[in-house]
């Protein structure tokens, strides 16, 4: 089965930090085409700008590979104002990307900031992300 999922930048930055982690696992799951990445430009230059940040020290080919890979297992959705208020205004393109999609299938966002968004039962952590495919 697959899943429909906005990934949060700060579950990538937990991928690339510790490949083995929960987090690196999502990021598994998205390279072997079990969770299909919901992207839009936004997003895409929100993680390359992230994940290129020095402090990281992410070896700049790999970053690079690992988001190609992402751009081209992903579906890109054009979001709309979705007219939530949120904590930081750069998160809501994640939001108003998982609730387009969720105008046609069953979509999630999972990010380590649930804090960040509304509570919704389709705003999960990596954690959760990792159960309900667990228990499909």
């Amino acid at each position: 089965m697959k899943y429909y999922a906005v990934i949060d930048t700060n579950v990538l930055v937990s991928s690339l930090l510790k490949w083995t982690s929960v987090p690196g696992s999502v990021s598994r799951h998205v390279l072997a085409g079990n969770i299909v990445p919901l992207l839009n430009d936004e997003i895409l230059r929100e993680y390359h700008e992230v994940l290129h940040r020095p402090k990281f020290h992410f070896p700049k080919e790999a970053v690079d590979t690992f988001l190609q890979e992402m751009a081209r297992l992903g579906i890109y959705v054009e979001a709309g104002d979705s007219g939530c208020i949120l904590p930081d205004p750069k998160d809501a393109v994640f939001y108003e990307v998982v609730m387009e999609h969720r105008k046609q299938h069953e979509s999630y966002l999972v990010t380590g900031n649930l804090k960040h968004f509304p509570v919704q039962k389709f705003v999960v952590t990596p954690r959760e992300m990792l159960d309900i495919i667990e228990c499909s």
